[in-house]
């Protein structure tokens, strides 16, 4: 039996992709006293015992060989107040950290306020994927306190948004 062959195209593939609500995240880390970050769309659970987390990022990206570098890094889950934060921080060749208030996590990652959740991770494997590396965390520390803020940013259809209720289904 023969299957059929179909060429997948890119924008099409994209488009699809952007169906599927994610939400927003900055993975940071910090080298030789210089802060880094990316936003990044796809972060994920893992495992829960040991507790390991996922993202995935372009193979070619310019932080991620100074984040591998340092051997740790932290994942910010943005509140849907900071979608100006998501934006400077896909942002290339600009100062990402301009008027950004940020402390620094257990393992020496910066965490930036207003934040919805943190997690602290030191990095445990890296598979290379397509044009992509998926990099897997051990969460070594997470943010305990309830901010005020409990909406999550979120993507969808190449657009920001939030839950428009907080009722179950």
């Amino acid at each position: 039996m023969t299957r059929p062959t179909s060429v997948i195209e890119p924008l099409s593939f994209r488009e699809a992709l952007g169906h599927y609500a994610s939400g927003i995240t900055v993975i940071t880390s910090q080298v030789d006293g210089e802060p880094l970050g990316f936003t990044c769309q796809s972060f994920y659970s893992v495992s829960m015992s040991p507790p390991l987390v996922s993202f995935s990022v372009m193979a070619n990206a310019y932080s991620y060989p100074k984040i591998r570098r340092a051997g740790r890094f932290a994942v910010n889950v943005l509140s849907g107040e900071q979608a100006h934060i998501s934006n400077q921080f896909a942002s290339q060749g600009s100062n990402k950290w301009h008027a950004v208030d940020w402390q620094t996590s257990p393992l020496g990652n910066p965490v930036i306020a207003g934040s919805l959740h943190w997690f602290d991770c030191e990095i445990h494997a890296e598979h290379a994927a397509g044009d992509h590396l998926i990099v897997v965390g051990e969460v070594k520390a997470l943010s305990r306190q309830s901010p005020a803020v409990t909406q999550p940013l979120l993507y969808f259809k190449g657009r920001y948004c939030n839950l428009a209720a907080h009722q179950p289904i």
